[in-house]
């Protein structure tokens, strides 16, 4: 899938890899987040965290009426605040969207896939 950009000089197109880069960066920049899983890491029985590269695996993208809908899948550290981690989360994700893509996120889900405890491989 791919979201469509109309601009005054001709169309835009991004893909989910671009969008899925973007909030993937987003969510790993906040404190707390240890890393992106896959969305189907449970079922999969696969837990290891996703690289840069890999953030399309941990991200899923919907086109809505009014711009885009976000669910990210995330590990976070053991004994953070998690609605507090997925707040700031949801709110650095819409910020960069916006700013670095022109998108409108109408909600980003954060999904807690794993805890972690500082130390552990």
């Amino acid at each position: 899938m791919t979201v469509k950009i109309n601009t005054k000089d001709g169309q835009i197109e991004l893909s989910d890899d671009v969008i899925a880069t973007v909030v993937g960066g987003s969510a790993t920049e906040i404190f707390g987040v240890v890393g992106m899983v896959s969305k189907s890491a449970l079922k999969d029985n696969f837990q290891a965290l996703l690289r840069k590269e890999n953030y399309a695996k941990g991200v899923v993208v919907k086109s809505t009426e009014s711009g885009i809908s976000v669910d990210v899948y995330t590990v976070m550290s053991y004994g953070v605040k998690i609605s507090e981690v997925s707040k700031n989360i949801q709110e650095r994700v819409k910020f960069n969207l916006e700013n670095q893509l022109g998108l409108s996120a109408d909600t980003v889900n954060v999904y807690v896939q794993n805890i972690k405890v500082v130390g552990e491989d």
